[in-house]
């Protein structure tokens, strides 16, 4: 998409294979896991599916994040998981209030049974809808997640070439 080409210009990012090799490996063991594969079963905007979502947001925040020496693990790995609340927030409330602002907490309470996370994922995971979440992110990894967060989901509504790299995702993990 020219959003993505422009960041990538701007920060010089560059998607080769040994970079997308070194991104399946930082969320290798989430990927594989069935309540993160059982994320595809969940609309997330328009006909992306809360997994589709979440590769995106990983995986841009993980080239960004590399590129700026952070911690790019956590980020990948936060960035997977952020929304990990596993239900259908267009149709089912099974939590009392707002979808926007309690889902992080969910989400986060779902990533701690079943994966060790570290307290970058957790920020990543707790904080990626502030200002909603009143508290500030702690970590900058997770400031990036949250800015990727906003970006896929504009590009995901308006449908502005999000499309092609959802899709190129989908090809690197064969879902």
């Amino acid at each position: 998409s020219l959003m993505i080409e422009w960041v990538k210009s701007k920060l010089n990012l560059k998607t080769d294979f040994s970079s997308e090799k070194e991104y399946k490996e930082c969320v290798r063991d989430l990927i594989q896991h069935e309540k993160v594969v059982s994320m595809k079963d969940f609309i997330q905007h328009g006909d992306i599916s809360c997994l589709e979502h979440s590769l995106f947001v990983s995986y841009i925040s993980y080239l960004i994040c590399r590129r700026l020496g952070f911690d790019y693990r956590s980020a990948a790995r936060g960035g997977l998981l952020h929304d990990f609340f596993l239900y259908n927030w267009h149709i089912e409330k099974p939590y009392r209030g707002l979808h926007g602002f309690i889902h992080p907490s969910i989400a986060l309470q779902n990533a701690n049974k079943y994966f060790n996370l570290n307290d970058r994922e957790k920020d990543i995971i707790q904080k990626h809808m502030w200002p909603l979440t009143l508290k500030l992110p702690r970590y900058r990894e997770a400031f990036i997640v949250l800015l990727a967060d906003k970006y896929c989901a504009s590009v995901e509504i308006i449908k502005f070439g999000g499309i092609k790299n959802v899709n190129r995702l989908k090809e690197i993990f064969e879902i």
